[in-house]
């Protein structure tokens, strides 16, 4: 495992543009989240143990803040060749035993994981109505305790950008396992 922090974000750029399979069996694009106000994209995939240790925290967040009409996006970028776990086929069992509440997508290619510039897993990036990125950073200050919890950052951007407020332009990096990329 080689743990990697994500580099800050680009505040203000737009979100790269996706075509990806679902573990739902449907194709998913960035423009059928059009009408929300807030989407959060995600990438995540079934074993690394930095995202293990969020994955409920992330599941309830969803759950709390879908009904406010943020939208949820979860992708998986890693090669399943060396890490088997990460399959599409796992990803489907993994959504299904967790009952995921946000679609979960399939980066065959990788290509979408370097349009985001997305480095480890888990890495968040918060996009406005605009889709703008507002916020790219960690979920909250304890990434492998839930019980140390004291801050919510993601769930403040998302909240700050639901009530018209600046999102907090000081921003932590995200920690998590590298994305696994395919070989060349």
């Amino acid at each position: 495992m080689v743990l990697l922090h994500s580099p800050p974000g680009e505040l203000g750029s737009l979100a790269p543009d996706f075509s990806l399979p679902g573990v739902d069996g449907k194709i998913h694009t960035l423009g059928e989240y059009q009408k929300n106000p807030v989407l959060v994209v995600m990438f995540i995939c079934n074993h690394c143990p930095y995202v293990l240790a969020i994955e409920d925290r992330l599941i309830a967040l969803t759950q709390a803040l879908m009904p406010q009409n943020v939208q949820f996006v979860a992708i998986s970028s890693n090669d399943p060749t060396n890490y088997p776990e990460d399959s599409f086929d796992n990803m489907k069992l993994r959504a299904k035993k967790k009952s995921y509440p946000f679609a979960y997508l399939y980066d065959a290619t990788q290509q979408i994981a370097k349009d985001y510039g997305a480095v480890c897993t888990p890495d968040f990036f918060v996009y406005d109505a605009e889709r703008k990125l507002r916020y790219r950073g960690r979920l909250d200050d304890s990434p492998r305790n839930p019980v140390a919890v004291r801050k919510q950052e993601m769930k403040e951007a998302i909240l700050a950008l639901l009530e018209g407020r600046p999102v907090a332009t000081i921003q932590n990096t995200t920690m998590g396992c590298s994305i696994k990329w395919k070989e060349s």
